[in-house]
């Protein structure tokens, strides 16, 4: 039962949502934030526990799960797939051994973990469509590279230790709330300030780039939701395939006209996040994840849009 959960990269795209929901959901007291770069909104500040400090720094981590007696952590701090590329050893060093310090913090306190993996942990070989729970994964980037050694470390940390460790291969994630931080589909970010704001956006991956994409809440919700799912049901534990929603750039953009009808768009196609987008699967198969923990998710695209524009509006003083 989750009591006490600690939230690392509390201050990114994830992290900022989900502490807000999990303080919701457990008591603020309850949900220790933590972050590193970003300086964080003030309702993060004021809503719980907050620390500064770099999941590199082991004694640290594990200082703040003694003290606060930690049964739970959601671990998302890590370094997104495009920023990767641009610093592939930092890249490791944060994603490979921030985790592993989290997993060995949870064998010596006895805390579950939730880590997010991703549609980057597959790679050019990988069935596009349909694409299977249980497949070839070789990742043709190292931020892939990084989410797939994280796969496979949860579950030996499960196998050999017992530590109760959960993860989803999250999709696209759009999110009103926090900017983007150096993703391959943050352009399904960008391109709604960009409507608000200028009616026009200069779309960075091609206009038939199709991949699946996830709303925020959904997001959030998948994550709790399989954190407090019965573990006697999950075959899988790790790693779950899911998907909300499947679109192209062009897609996009049509809907959005729909609301904004003078919106238009330009691509502009940057070599190397499309390179990487190509890599990955245009659909994944998340029958697993449906079957094993009842994963059913909320917004199709259209009521993505809506909301999207609706809220940024209102954060843009546009209204």
């Amino acid at each position: 039962m989750i009591k006490k959960i600690l939230v690392t990269g509390a201050t990114g795209q994830i992290g900022s949502e989900l502490t807000k929901a999990l303080r919701g959901r457990f008591g603020g007291e309850n949900v220790v934030a933590a972050g590193y770069n970003r300086q964080p909104l003030g309702d993060l500040l004021q809503s719980g526990p907050y620390y500064g400090f770099d999941v590199r720094d082991r004694l640290a981590l594990q200082q703040i799960v003694g003290d606060h007696r930690i049964d739970t952590i959601f671990h998302l701090a890590s370094l997104l797939s495009a920023v990767a590329e641009a610093k592939p050893q930092q890249a490791w060093d944060i994603n490979i051994n921030g985790l592993l310090h989290v997993l060995e913090t949870a064998r010596q306190f006895g805390c579950a973990v939730f880590f997010p993996s991703s549609i980057g942990a597959f790679g050019p070989d990988t069935p596009a469509i349909d694409t299977p729970q249980d497949t070839i994964q070789r990742p043709a980037t190292l931020y892939g590279i990084t989410k797939v050694t994280g796969e496979l470390l949860c579950d030996y940390y499960h196998r050999r230790y017992g530590v109760d460790a959960r993860g989803l291969r999250y999709p696209g994630l759009v999110s009103h709330v926090t900017l983007p931080g150096g993703g391959t589909t943050d352009y399904a970010v960008d391109i709604f300030y960009e409507a608000v704001r200028h009616r026009h956006y200069d779309c960075f991956l091609g206009a038939d780039t199709r991949l699946d994409m996830m709303y925020m809440p959904d997001a959030i919700a998948a994550a709790i939701q399989l954190m407090t799912a019965d573990g006697r049901q999950l075959r899988h534990r790790n790693a779950f395939n899911i998907t909300a929603m499947n679109f192209t750039p062009q897609q996009l953009a049509a809907e959005i006209q729909t609301h904004l009808p003078g919106f238009t768009i330009d691509y502009r196609i940057d070599p190397v996040r499309q390179a990487i987008a190509d890599s990955w699967p245009r659909q994944v198969d998340d029958s697993a994840a449906r079957a094993e923990w009842g994963w059913q998710p909320r917004y199709q695209l259209s009521q993505m849009v809506e909301d999207m524009l609706a809220k940024i509006t209102v954060k843009l003083g546009q209204d």
